[in-house]
């Protein structure tokens, strides 16, 4: 081998061995919770995120459903969120507060109402074991248009995995 190609080899490995670890991390949550309208459903939904140390981008989706009887109205929201994280966590705990903005759909009776929302909240995600984390997020939503409830609160925990 020739010496060039040798000390390259040799610089490339001790880099690799060397190299700090990446400052982006890939997150996924699915969770169950509540949301709170004219009265309290059941909501389901899931997340994908980018984090970068401090700041973390998330996709989420989330549904809660109808109850007819206290007319309050289904609700399905897609947003894409902004967090502002603690860089480490304290104890297991990485705290969190976010803001964000997407399309939401109300549904009661056959009506639907379709715009878009805002949203602002925190959480807390708890490592438990690895990759694994216990999420907690408080979420209160702002639907335009006209929907039947124009503020929307949420809660729920999930299960958080890190990649």
């Amino acid at each position: 081998m020739k010496p060039r190609i040798f000390v390259a080899v040799v610089l490339l490995l001790a880099g690799l061995a060397f190299a700090p670890p990446a400052w982006a991390s890939i997150d996924a949550t699915a969770f169950l919770g509540a949301t709170f309208k004219p009265s309290t459903t059941s909501t389901r939904g899931a997340s994908l995120g980018v984090g970068f140390v401090i700041v973390a981008f998330e996709f989420e989706y989330c549904a809660s459903s109808e109850d007819p009887a206290s007319a309050t109205p289904s609700l399905k929201t897609g947003s894409v969120n902004g967090l502002l994280q603690m860089p480490v966590p304290i104890a297991r705990m990485q705290f969190y507060a976010t803001i964000g903005g997407g399309l939401f759909r109300e549904e009661l009776a056959g009506a639907t109402e379709t715009s878009t929302a805002v949203n602002a909240g925190g959480g807390v995600k708890i490592t438990l074991i690895g990759p694994v984390r216990l999420r907690i997020d408080y979420r209160v939503f702002k639907l335009n248009g006209n929907p039947l409830s124009p503020r929307v609160q949420r809660l729920y925990a999930g299960v958080n995995l890190k990649f």
